[in-house]
């Protein structure tokens, strides 16, 4: 009853409408009374006696409201009806979602029936919690990935950035965190993702047990720019949801990348002026607006735990979203291509990721151990060329002879199969017997 009446209350007591004025490209320009128009609203257009088009304005010129559609413009013709709607868009989430697949809509697309409407209408363009207002991180988070636990541990409420170029491994990475990382809930947004791929990530990669606790919000890459961006609004909101009635969410999307290319989109669209690699200041603007939505909630409540995938054009980790998207988080893990080649998976390169609140959660006697094996792995990066070319000289260099005899037990150690599972405790003590510095762990 409650859900029922917030929808009576959303619908809008006088009916305003203007008319279609002119359409170049996918912009649709909007007459109608300008005291009524909003930049964020929404305007629905009947294309024909049955069907409309739902767009949102964006801007205005010469006393036109601009709006780009959530759909194709087809049948779309000058003098259409253009609805004024009141509400700016908000979904009405409920605890039943789990196990869902939506679109960024919040419509059901798994054919398993309609969703149940919840009592609360949630915005899907909320501000980040205050500052002053939010907790701490809070104690380390298990992730069952190895790699990350030991080299980049991440806290209860981090945001961390996953960096990788295309077919590196960030999708299998991602699955593996989904079904491993000990939370209550998991929302997953795939922003612009591969249409065939999205049945594969959810059935094969996430399998049963993985979407049990999870909602997957898609949107696929041939969606409008829009809907790609309201796909990773809604798993903000989601996520946002759950952390209210006090759970730990595990945030993650892949990726961010595609978010700000529909932004750029959107952005040329309004006429604003492209700066780097063609991407207008609201792309730069919206970033930090997007991810500081996620982190501690409010003192002694939930939090969301970010895991963001970043993917960075030509394998160039220094390009202006990278860049940007570093600056914002509290950590970032480096996926290369060059060790995916070489076959070990997950491909991180554990000397260029970096947890900010790594060394305030590491225990002091398991310290020691993790700076000996980033120093093997230092050393053996530093003198690879020279080793595989044979001009290195066995008994030159004590630390350069150790880092090659346990560099073969850690490339092994860094390696792990996708149904595998290792606890941040038994890394130590494997890492600890590598280097041959066992601490009481």
């Amino acid at each position: 009853m409650k859900s029922l009446i917030a929808e009576i209350d959303a619908i809008d007591e006088v009916e305003v409408f203007g008319r279609v004025k002119a359409v170049q490209g996918l912009l649709i320009e909007v007459v109608g009374p300008l005291r009524e128009l909003r930049v964020g609203g929404r305007v629905k257009i009947e294309t024909s006696a049955s069907t409309s088009l739902e767009c949102e304005i964006i801007g205005f010129r010469d006393g036109h409201a601009l709006c780009l559609p959530f759909g194709p413009v087809e049948g779309v013709r000058l003098g259409c009806r253009a609805i004024f709607v009141g509400h700016d868009g908000a979904v009405y989430p409920d605890v039943s979602w789990l196990g869902r697949v939506i679109n960024a809509n919040g419509e059901p697309i798994d054919d398993k029936g309609p969703l149940t409407t919840g009592a609360k209408a949630c915005s899907l363009r909320t501000s980040p919690l205050p500052a002053h207002r939010r907790g701490r991180v809070g104690v380390p988070l298990d992730l069952g990935v190895r790699a990350l636990n030991s080299f980049t541990t991440v806290c209860e409420g981090q945001r961390l950035g996953i960096f990788a170029g295309s077919g590196v491994g960030k999708s299998v990475l991602m699955s593996m965190l989904a079904r491993n990382t000990q939370s209550d809930v998991a929302i997953i947004g795939l922003i612009g993702e591969r249409g065939r791929e999205v049945r594969e990530f959810v059935t094969d990669q996430l399998g049963e047990e993985g979407i049990k606790k999870a909602i997957v919000v898609v949107a696929t890459s041939d969606e409008p720019a829009l809907m790609r961006r309201q796909a990773a609004y809604l798993t903000l909101t989601l996520a946002e949801y759950f952390r209210d009635q006090g759970k730990k969410v595990l945030c993650m999307m892949d990726s961010l990348t595609r978010f700000a290319m529909a932004q750029r989109e959107i952005g040329l669209a309004t006429g604003e002026p492209p700066t780097a690699k063609g991407y207008p200041p609201t792309v730069f603007a919206e970033l930090p607006r997007l991810l500081e939505r996620a982190g501690p909630g409010l003192i002694n409540s939930g939090s969301v735990t970010g895991l963001f995938t970043v993917l960075v054009e030509g394998d160039d980790h220094n390009e202006p979203i990278a860049d940007a998207v570093r600056g914002i988080l509290d950590g970032h893990i480096v996926m290369e291509r060059a060790i995916a080649e070489r076959g070990r998976y997950p491909a991180v390169n554990v000397l260029r990721s970096i947890s900010r609140t790594m060394p305030a959660c590491v225990p002091e006697n398991v310290q020691p151990v993790l700076q000996k094996a980033r120093e093997y792995l230092s050393v053996f990066a530093d003198m690879e060329e020279l080793i595989r070319l044979g001009a290195y000289r066995k008994g030159s260099d004590p630390k350069v002879d150790k880092a090659i005899e346990v560099n073969g037990a850690l490339e092994a150690f860094l390696s792990q199969s996708q149904n595998e599972k290792t606890t941040i405790a038994e890394g130590y003590e494997l890492l600890a017997a590598i280097v041959e510095e066992v601490p009481d762990v």
